[in-house]
């Protein structure tokens, strides 16, 4: 059986730039594409907020931001017209998440 070092006599002989690189394009696999919602999903994502507004149940909301999906669960206090944001009330602080951002919203109760 060969003893040898594996992989770890090879990192010296890497460019500090290649290691960039390979990360920076690791890091790229792990986006998602922006879901494409249809009337239907929007009406849907708006009944779900109206009766956990009205419940003030815990609520599972999914926002795409930057090509990843970001859960948040809380119960919501409130909606901004103005600022088209929901104010989430999660555990340790009030989240405010655009509306433009939600993909899915859950109530949990």
């Amino acid at each position: 059986m060969i003893r040898d070092r594996g992989n770890i006599k090879w990192n010296a002989m890497m460019l500090p730039e290649h290691l960039s690189e390979l990360r920076k394009w690791g890091g790229e696999d792990d986006l998602v594409e922006r879901p494409k919602l249809t009337e239907w999903d929007l009406q849907i994502i708006q009944e779900e907020l109206d009766v956990a507004l009205k419940r003030k149940s815990e609520t599972l909301v999914r926002t795409w931001v930057n090509g990843r999906i970001i859960p948040y669960q809380g119960v919501i206090e409130g909606i901004d017209s103005s600022a088209e944001c929901v104010m989430l009330q999660d555990p340790f602080e009030i989240e405010r998440l655009y509306v433009s951002d939600i993909v899915s919203v859950h109530c949990v109760d």
